[in-house]
């Protein structure tokens, strides 16, 4: 797929995988709308803000346009793609990206599990419904890639409400595909299943070896292998190590970043299978 004069929207591009997958957009000409609560204006206490990851997508070739985005709201996700539309003229993908993270199993307070859900959950559903008309009319298709996490495949201590909130993720994704292949839209998940040094990763995890973790470069490397599929490439939930066949940086990944939990045969909710 050419990606140049294509128009994308990544929501959680302020840092982390969001802004790698942005400013990679970028670099293959794409016009990409980098959505986050952190921008000049809002910093936050982590690093990185939507007006910085706009900049680099221009020093990249493409081009950027911040859209300071609470992702809480409903009215914001509106006006993030009547912003998108009304300056570029269409939308070709959307990556729901963004999610936030809060530890605690049975015991979360719920202020949190709400706002949890609302950001991780509602916000893709909302995105989705609002992008829908635009993406069907897309020259080549209309793509939406969710970024999922291995959170949502089992127990990892104090994740519950954000396993919950991934695991619907692609329930969400299996479903959306189904019900938009008519209008010719691809809608997969990017299962991210390895550590990924993004900031926010880091800060949660300071005692930990980073020395092994992947970067936010070869998580965007697979992310851009998945937006580039034909849009009769739908349902797909995939590992991001499943992608080493076909994503160099993920095959150089050292074996420790391998989980035990192949081999890779992904189904599609649509029907068959992908060995990878």
């Amino acid at each position: 797929m050419n990606f140049s004069g294509k128009t994308a929207i990544v929501t959680g591009a302020s840092r982390g995988i969001g802004a790698a997958i942005a400013v990679e957009l970028g670099r293959r000409g794409a016009n990409v709308v980098c959505a986050a609560r952190a921008s000049a204006a809002n910093p936050l206490r982590l690093p990185g803000t939507v007006d910085e990851t706009a900049q680099a997508i221009n020093e990249a070739g493409g081009v950027g346009l911040a859209v300071p985005c609470d992702l809480t709201g409903d009215g914001d996700i509106e006006h993030l793609i009547t912003v998108t539309v009304e300056r570029f003229g269409r939308l070709d993908m959307l990556v729901n990206n963004a999610a936030v993270s809060f530890g605690g199993d049975l015991d979360i307070p719920m202020k949190r599990f709400d706002v949890l859900m609302r950001i991780n959950v509602r916000a893709p559903l909302v995105a989705t419904r609002l992008a829908q008309p635009h993406l069907a009319a897309a020259p080549d298709g209309g793509r939406i890639l969710n970024v999922g996490s291995v959170t949502a495949t089992g127990y990892f201590p104090t994740m519950l409400t954000y396993g919950m909130s991934k695991a619907a993720l692609e329930h969400l994704t299996v479903t959306s595909a189904a019900v938009l292949a008519p209008d010719g839209i691809a809608v997969n998940c990017y299962r991210i299943d390895v550590q990924v040094a993004s900031e926010g990763y880091v800060m949660n995890a300071p005692d930990a070896d980073h020395s092994t973790w992947a970067d936010t470069a070869t998580a965007a490397d697979g992310a851009l292998w998945m937006l580039s599929q034909p849009t009769d490439w739908t349902g797909w939930i995939v590992p991001m190590l499943a992608l080493a066949e076909h994503v160099p940086s993920i095959a150089r990944l050292g074996q420790d970043q391998f989980t035990p939990t192949g081999p890779w045969t992904i189904a599609s909710a649509l029907g068959g299978s992908l060995d990878l």
